[in-house]
């Protein structure tokens, strides 16, 4: 048996072969080990292991390439009886993984002590070419465009979003709070985001959490059309879903420059040097930007955002949620994450972290998108078409209630009526008089957030204007 240094050392040139599903030579090898070994000492290590079956060759003399193997060996941690199976509070769930995501996954299911320790590598980032690298076949965006597009077609952007927008709340917000560790189930999510009712014995932070989701996927999808794919949108992402919940205020919506962060249950440290994460933040930003498939432009953001780590916290959130403006935007069904196991979705994630392969989160993202727009399909077949009119006006709705509210006003006709004529088409302030008169008798604390209005806000107008009669 190898002595425990030559079993680490081989161990480690194992580790780099597996992160070339395509073969490695030797003279990346070395680069990669970044240790006084010899070429000779290399070689022998490499016969070793393919005398293990661990590895395997192909090519010859200088084209010589190192692969990983095809079948794990004896010597390594097994897949689970079926591959692609993974627990989740309903039970197991299958997820079909190809070859390549198999791989990945057997090595971050191995125990973190035997996995190799790597910081940030930023040839990912660079070398990917927008329009030009692909992490998402040809064959496979067109099979995720079929299933996501709604039948009407021609619409503005957003429209799929919102006809869905009171159910894709609810799945969202659980879903992506779930996968943070978040206990609320989606009832409590419901009753928390319909009626403003707090779950029993919940911790606040994870309140907050859905709250955050919430107001988030609501900018999204209301101002769709102005949302772009840019720095500032990731930024104000960040701040919306971070809102009351970071150790430092001043940290929301602004990139890392004090604290490292350490990520649990991984090997892997992301950059530290503030100038590296400002350009590769914007880097991201810039490359995502330019990205014309939608679904590439997702997968994309769900790769480089947590890789990154460019925010003290909250990084797989505002990527989960960035990965939704592409698909908004293009009105095709967004992504909710209802149903991904936790396990597999970390999983996905460690391997790009550990590995920088993105074959197992591919199928993750995949799958889940599948399960999405099968759900949301048929959720959009049976809700009733929304109301063109308040669509049109809904930025004026906000203007107008919200005054009112901040400005502790009556809501009285008159009021109402001043404000429209100022924000209406002359046209339309009667119809618009009549749908804020019956939009003030449904606001209540549980739905002020359509309005931007604060709670505290509120509260203060709410005393303001209640009659005696009312107490």
């Amino acid at each position: 048996m190898p002595k425990p240094a030559l079993q680490a050392e081989i161990q480690r040139v194992h580790d780099i072969v597996l992160r070339y599903p395509a073969g490695i030579g030797i003279a990346r090898l070395e680069q990669e080990l970044g240790s006084p070994i010899s070429r000779r000492t290399l070689v022998r290590r490499l016969q070793m292991l393919l005398q293990a079956g661990q590895i395997r060759r192909r090519g010859e003399r200088k084209g010589t390439l190192y692969l990983p193997a095809a079948n794990a060996t004896a010597s390594q941690p097994q897949l689970a009886e079926q591959p692609g199976q993974f627990e989740s509070p309903d039970g197991p769930v299958e997820i079909p993984l190809t070859a390549a995501a198999r791989e990945v996954l057997q090595y971050v299911s191995r125990p973190a002590a035997t996995r190799q320790p790597i910081g940030y590598k930023r040839r990912l980032l660079d070398d990917y070419a927008p329009n030009r690298t692909a992490y998402l076949p040809d064959k496979l965006k067109a099979h995720l465009h079929k299933i996501g597009k709604p039948i009407v077609a021609d619409r503005a952007a957003g429209t799929f979003a919102r006809d869905i927008l009171s159910r894709l709340l609810i799945d969202l917000s659980w879903a992506s709070s779930r996968l943070e560790g978040n206990t609320y189930s989606r009832l409590d999510t419901q009753r928390l985001i319909e009626f403003g009712q707090v779950a029993e014995g919940k911790d606040a932070r994870e309140t907050q959490m859905i709250l955050n989701h919430k107001e988030a996927i609501e900018m999204l999808v209301e101002q769709s059309d102005e949302v772009g794919m840019s720095r500032i949108t990731l930024l104000n992402l960040h701040a919306v879903l971070s809102e009351n919940l970071m150790a430092d205020p001043e940290a929301s919506g602004r990139l890392r420059r004090r604290r490292p962060v350490e990520i649990g249950r991984s090997v892997y440290t992301p950059p530290a040097v503030p100038q590296v994460i400002e350009e590769c933040f914007d880097s991201i930003a810039h490359k995502a930007a330019r990205i014309a498939d939608p679904f590439e432009q997702a997968f994309f953001l769900m790769v480089h955002v947590p890789y990154l780590q460019p925010f003290e916290d909250v990084n797989k959130r505002v990527s989960r949620l960035a990965a939704n403006i592409p698909l908004i935007k293009n009105d095709l069904s967004p992504l909710s994450f209802v149903d991904v196991p936790e396990t597999a979705y970390i999983s996905g994630t460690l391997g790009v972290y550990e590995l920088t392969r993105v074959e197992l989160l591919r199928d993750v993202f995949v799958w889940a998108y599948e399960r999405s727009s099968q759900r949301y399909v048929a959720v959009r077949d049976s809700v009733a078409e929304p109301d063109v009119f308040r669509m049109k006006y809904k930025a004026a709705l906000v203007d107008v209630i919200g005054g009112i509210v901040r400005d502790r006003q009556r809501p009285t006709e008159k009021e109402i009526r001043t404000r429209a004529e100022a924000v209406v088409d002359a046209r339309d302030v009667e119809k618009f008089v009549d749908l804020a008169t019956r939009e003030f008798a449904r606001l209540y604390e549980g739905n002020i957030a359509r309005y931007r209005i604060r709670p505290s806000e509120f509260w203060t107008w709410f005393r303001a204007t209640k009659s005696p009669q009312d107490a």
